[in-house]
């Protein structure tokens, strides 16, 4: 049997759907774990870069700070992780791992979202007797929001595909139905593991992307 065949055959097989081990739960496993680190990675990137994007200081070295971080490989972040007292913590170190690995697009898009807003229509709206908070939330903030909107899209995708890596801390996810099938020398469930995290990445990829184009104009790039 090919391996095509032996992937499809696998995928739908019904047994390999049910139970704990099973595609479902494993795929919840997945969807929860990349939802859970991009809401931290946003509660800690988006705040921090829209300040910095406002007041025009500091921006530029927390965003180069922030990007070493793209060349350090987030599997070997996981392994110095599990090496220290933040090992012990379950799940702690497959998320401190992941945030890491999103924050850079989150605060560079954010940052420069905000930096690229017109400077002639934040120095209207000061004008207007706005304080520097009204200037951020209601004239510098939605303006910037394409771009905010795409850093989370590019970090949501990213996340999915390498979320796969809890399972080589214990965790969950899609990443231990490859990691089973590498165990057991089965091809066909490592490919289908690989296919599913692919299929779970486009269809993040597009959500974001109906989101976008179904949503408000000001939420679309071409309303800047």
């Amino acid at each position: 049997m090919t391996t095509p065949a032996g992937t499809w055959n696998w995928l739908t097989d019904p047994a390999h759907w049910a139970g704990e081990d099973g595609i479902a739960h494993r795929l919840l496993e997945h969807v929860v774990l990349t939802a859970v680190c991009l809401a931290v990675a946003c509660l800690i990137a988006l705040p921090v870069a829209l300040v910095l994007g406002h007041l025009g200081r500091g921006g530029a070295l927390a965003v180069n700070i922030s990007n070493v971080g793209r060349a350090v490989p987030t599997f070997a972040v996981l392994v110095l992780l599990l090496l220290t007292p933040v090992g012990r913590w379950g799940e702690g170190p497959t998320v401190v791992a992941l945030v890491l690995f999103a924050l850079p697009p989150l605060l560079t898009n954010a940052y420069v979202g905000v930096r690229e807003v017109d400077r002639d229509t934040v120095r209207a709206a000061r004008g207007t007797g706005m304080s520097g908070r009204q200037v951020l939330l209601q004239v510098e903030l939605p303006l910037a929001l394409p771009m905010i909107l795409t850093g989370v899209r590019t970090a949501a995708v990213q996340l999915v595909a390498t979320a796969t890596i809890a399972a080589l801390a214990g965790g969950g996810g899609l990443g231990r139905i490859i990691t089973a099938g590498f165990n057991l020398a089965s091809t066909p469930q490592v490919v289908a593991g690989a296919v599913l995290v692919a299929a779970l990445a486009l269809l993040v990829e597009g959500v974001f992307a109906a989101a976008e184009r179904l949503g408000p104009p000001w939420t679309r790039g071409g309303a800047r």
